[in-house]
């Protein structure tokens, strides 16, 4: 049997799984999702990806289509059908179907929900993290409120073609003022020239990644100094490593942005050291480290 997704109450196959061409999501990207991560069978920081979902609805003011609860049995019924033991699965949820109007719909719409789930290989990320992935730098011209994870990704995805053709894994965005805010689809970090472990501080022009917020906390019991701030391109290229973080990523060291080697060339010790904590924190180990993050 192929790979069985959830739309709205009902399991399908892959293949079979659609939405109405007027579901808000489709017509406006009045939606929002969440991606969990699946190691040896157990969800990473699903609580903290589950709250982060609550909050980007209230913040669109758009009910949840069921409890928590239920949510989570769903979730392992989908990884379970779709037998994945390392990989993710995917929460999407859209204000539901109403005849097409940029205004909210005068009647209440029942909130659509679609669920997948995929395996991954964890070998070709630890392969990429051994030596380190190019990134390059792009305008950010996103909306201003990046903190909510909507459906609405267009500048990402023109982000992440301009890193592809370049040769690159990634693209790092920076606003007007030249300073980066984060990945197109990861959250940023360099450790600076005083060896300080650097990263924006979580406002309404980037997403407080889960990932970021565990690696927050693992980070400080590991004793590393961690300075939340914006910084520069230039400080970037100038910094002693750089390394971007995300839930399918973990934490992945850049050697090279734009034409610039980044240190000497090669991963780092800090974004390695944490990429070992990160993956034991992953297995099971040190969950108490981030307690509160969501485990």
């Amino acid at each position: 049997m192929g790979r069985v997704a959830y739309v709205n109450g009902r399991y399908l196959p892959h293949r079979h799984a659609t939405v109405h061409i007027e579901d808000r999501g489709y017509q406006f990207a009045d939606g929002i999702y969440e991606v969990v991560t699946v190691s040896g069978g157990r969800f990473v920081d699903e609580i903290g990806h589950l709250e982060r979902l609550d909050r980007s609805l209230r913040e669109l003011e758009m009910d949840a289509p069921m409890s928590r609860a239920a949510m989570r049995v769903i979730m392992r019924e989908v990884v379970r059908r779709n037998k994945v033991r390392d990989g993710i699965v995917y929460l999407q949820i859209t204000r539901g179907v109403a005849p097409r109007d940029h205004a909210f719909p005068a009647t209440p719409t029942r909130p659509a929900l679609v669920m997948t789930a995929k395996s991954m290989s964890m070998a070709g990320g630890a392969a990429r993290a051994a030596d380190g992935i190019k990134a390059i730098t792009a305008p950010d011209i996103r909306w201003d409120r990046c903190d909510i994870k909507s459906v609405a990704l267009l500048p990402n995805c023109l982000a992440k073609q301009a890193a592809r053709e370049a040769g690159a894994y990634e693209a790092l965005l920076v606003d007007a003022d030249g300073m980066i805010t984060e990945g197109s689809s990861t959250n940023a970090w360099m450790v600076d020239e005083d060896g300080n472990l650097v990263t924006r501080q979580a406002d309404n022009n980037i997403l407080n990644g889960i990932t970021r917020l565990a690696l927050n906390a693992l980070a400080e019991r590991d004793g590393v100094r961690i300075v939340e701030r914006g910084f520069s391109v230039d400080e970037a290229k100038r910094a002693r490593e750089l390394f971007i973080t995300s839930s399918s990523s973990f934490v992945m060291p850049v050697v090279q942005l734009d034409d610039s080697v980044i240190g000497n060339g090669k991963p780092g010790s800090v974004a390695s050291r944490l990429r070992e904590i990160y993956s034991a924190y992953m297995t099971g180990e040190n969950r108490e480290a981030a307690a509160g993050v969501g485990v």
